[in-house]
């Protein structure tokens, strides 16, 4: 028998660490090398990493799954990755392979095809889980999808840089008419920009906005 695939699991759960390490128990091809419970406990293993998979949560604490994502693209890692989520929308799956995931599993059926991903993402190709694969399918067609579940934390990273400046100057109480004079554009432009803030954040008034600016530290960007 030949090497065995080394793979490392990156979830602040230690519970489903601890049913991904029973699943793969079962395979005599694929051992597991060690675990993380934060993104910046993964970014600091990385530089000892011997994996050839990495099982990466979307959610963690300290930096989060797309943030390991951009620091391992920048790092030009060989190394594969699968993120595993509770979310199902396919727009974001989309973005996690733009940012160089190989594979999309959901939690509520890793136990059924984890082994199988590894295995597929190991040989150079990619892994969907099937309860998204046929929308994902429609989506890289340019086919309209339905809107699945995605986390809000991640919500401030599809914002433009224009769009970030309209939701800081509306979080201070500037109005549509002071934020078109503050950034030299006019004031039908700054309402198309509250427009797709309010789409985008999922807010119904201005109030709305503001929650989540402060709520996610956006005044600080």
């Amino acid at each position: 028998m030949g090497k065995k695939i080394q793979i490392h699991i990156a979830d602040d759960h230690e519970i489903l660490i601890e049913g991904i390490y029973a699943v793969i128990d079962t395979s005599d091809e694929i051992e597991i090398e060690g675990f993380s419970l934060t993104g910046k406990d993964v970014i600091d293993w990385y530089e000892k990493s011997t994996a050839d998979v990495l099982i990466l949560d979307i959610n963690m604490p300290s930096v989060d799954g797309v943030g390991v994502l951009k620091f391992l693209k920048h790092q030009q890692t060989k190394m594969k990755v699968i993120v595993l989520s509770g979310y199902d929308d396919v727009n974001l799956v989309k973005e996690l392979i733009q940012l160089g995931a190989s594979g999309f599993l959901s939690k509520n059926s890793a136990s059924q095809h984890i082994i199988e991903a590894v295995k597929t993402v190991h040989s150079g190709q990619q892994f969907f889980d099937p309860a998204i694969k046929d929308n994902l399918l429609r989506l890289f067609m340019g086919r309209v999808v339905m809107k699945g579940d995605r986390p809000e934390s991640l919500i401030s990273q599809n914002l433009t840089k224009r769009e970030l400046e309209v939701l800081k100057l509306i979080a201070k109480e500037y109005n549509s008419s002071e934020i078109a004079i503050k950034l030299n554009l006019s004031k039908s432009t700054i309402e198309t920009y509250r427009k797709n803030l309010f789409k985008k954040i999922k807010a119904k008034n201005a109030v709305g906005l503001v929650k989540y600016a402060i709520k996610y530290n956006l005044m600080k960007l």
